[in-house]
């Protein structure tokens, strides 16, 4: 149950989540109950302290997921945190139904959103500068005599602090004084750069001694910066969300705040052990919204730790850490060595160690499998994105001969244009696998779906394993030229086991044998992850 949670943390500095409230209101996210309720769990397991759900009573939606929320996950780490907004102007905070919502939420921390911003009382709320403070002090005042912690959000905080920094103040000052717990000041427009943010959360510290937090929009693209301006400046509460969801562009990105938090400022704000779950959890979270993980993002994207120049392959052969700020590990991602026809030696050898082949210090091999990278991706290979196809290259030259499970006599492809409007797409394969002749034919929803199911229900009699296999991903790229459609093509296909995921590559001057080279590198690798013995 929500109300007990514990952490190892003291309440010293608050990492405050809300990607089921604000960062659900990024286009293109649509929560459902049971994908907040996913979302939760991975929060808690991650330890922030707070987790905002969402506004009880303002839809059916989050009132079932706070009731749900408390009956069902046992938060071993996080605090849920109902969101509201203050009081009606003339009503008292006791009769409001929006008010008494939050209650009947049962969450034992309560956020309230109030105005700060004198314009914004005026015409948005239509009331004056006055009846807003006593909406602020009255709805704060009646949720602590109920026993809910209370923090206030002061909603364009930044943008009221420019127009009157006076009333923004005050409002400050009257939260706080009401029994808010602490007052977070909102850069809501997402306008405000570093140095601005340190100067105002200052000031307002000081002269008001209030406990203070931060809430960043990204729309400059400094809210992580912004956000850890304001910790600079005194604020001991940061609002995040994960991956940086959020309404426009978005929010501070939970990630890189903490990371920053814990790594570069020493600061503990997670359980033990819980930073190494940072790539992990972010990508949990990216599958339940149904987004793609940004491969770029710091800290926890695939690229974040990922080196392509030969010349920075040298300098991470003799110490990682000349080009790079952390030890990958400690958010859980890893270093990944790119082979390009950038690649120097130093990147084969790396990347033969992270593939666990043991290139010997072997100079001359080294030195071939150098220029046979760059000779192919003159051609219009790429390895960088295609680590499968590449491994396959370098156990090839390892060994002196490629590795074969199955050699092709022909394959075909058939596309038939029928009178109705339709076409019909079949394929043929004939290879030899264990001394065996086998031909095979299949038809698919294009030609090269046909020879995928060809070569598959050729091979898969011999070898079984390969019914695991199912491809979740192709690209075909038309490269530079000057022929159309002759121009060469490049096909990058992803497959996967169940249990990983890899890619290969095909080149050549037509988008089918480009696409069959990369099935029988996708199917060869299967094989090798497989734990299968080549043929002899």
């Amino acid at each position: 149950m929500t109300e007990t949670a514990t952490s190892e943390l003291d309440d010293s500095f608050h990492v405050f989540d809300t990607t089921l409230r604000d960062g659900a209101q990024r286009e293109g996210i649509n929560l459902t109950v049971a994908d907040k309720l996913a979302i939760a769990r991975h929060l808690d397991d991650f330890g922030v302290g707070f987790i905002e759900g969402g506004w009880p009573g303002a839809n059916p939606r989050d009132t079932e997921f706070f009731a749900r929320a408390q009956a069902e996950i046992d938060f071993r780490h996080a605090q849920l945190v109902a969101f509201g907004a203050t009081r009606r102007a003339g009503a008292k905070a006791a009769e409001d139904p929006q008010v008494k919502a939050l209650l009947d939420s049962g969450a034992p921390v309560i956020t309230l959103v109030a105005k700060s911003h004198d314009r914004h009382v005026e015409l948005a709320l239509r009331t004056t500068l006055d009846e807003n403070l006593e909406m602020v002090r009255d709805t704060v005042s009646h949720l602590r005599e109920q026993g809910r912690r209370v923090f206030v959000d002061c909603e364009h905080f930044f943008d009221g602090y420019r127009a009157n920094p006076e009333y923004a103040k005050a409002v400050v000052r009257t939260a706080s004084e009401a029994g808010a717990d602490v007052v977070i000041l909102c850069d809501t427009n997402g306008g405000m750069l570093p140095a601005q943010i340190h100067a105002v959360v200052a000031t307002v510290l000081a002269d008001t001694g209030a406990r203070l937090g931060i809430h960043a929009q990204d729309d400059t693209g400094c809210a992580v910066a912004n956000t850890l301006a304001a910790v600079d400046a005194g604020a001991t509460h940061v609002q995040c969300t994960a991956n940086g969801y959020g309404e426009r562009v978005g929010n501070a990105n939970l990630f890189p705040v903490v990371a920053a938090l814990e790594l570069k400022y020493g600061k503990k704000v997670l359980p033990e052990g819980k930073l190494r779950e940072t790539t992990r959890i972010s990508h949990a979270i990216a599958e339940v919204v149904n987004l793609t993980p940004s491969t770029h993002q710091p800290y926890v994207g695939v690229s974040a730790f990922a080196h392509k120049a030969g010349l920075h392959a040298s300098a991470i052969k003799v110490d990682p850490d000349l080009y790079q700020h952390i030890d990958p590990e400690l958010v859980g991602n890893t270093m990944r060595m790119l082979v390009s026809d950038m690649a120097g030696r130093a990147s084969i050898e790396l990347k033969g160690k992270e593939l666990g082949i043991d290139l010997g210090g072997d100079r001359a091999l080294v030195g071939r499998v150098v220029e046979r990278v760059k000779e192919r991706e003159l051609k219009g290979y790429t390895y960088e994105a295609a680590d499968a196809s590449f491994e396959l290259l370098l156990r090839a030259e390892v060994e002196g001969r490629p590795l074969k499970y199955f050699d092709v006599e022909s394959w075909r492809a058939i596309v038939e244009d029928r009178p109705d409007g339709t076409h019909a797409n079949e394929a043929t394969v004939k290879l030899w696998a264990k001394k065996e002749r086998i031909v095979a034919t299949a038809e698919g929803n294009g030609p090269v779906n046909a020879l995928d199911r060809a070569l598959r229900v050729a091979l898969e009699k011999i070898y079984p394993q390969l019914a695991a296999l199912e491809l979740v991903d192709y690209k075909v790229r038309i490269l530079e030229g000057k022929h159309g459609t002759s121009s060469t093509t490049r096909v990058l296909i992803s497959t996967t086991d169940g249990s990983g995921e890899w890619s290969t590559v095909g080149v050549a001057d037509n988008v089918i044998a480009a696409s069959w080279q990369a099935l029988e590198d996708a199917y060869t690798y299967g094989l090798l992850r497989a734990g299968v013995e080549p043929a002899q």
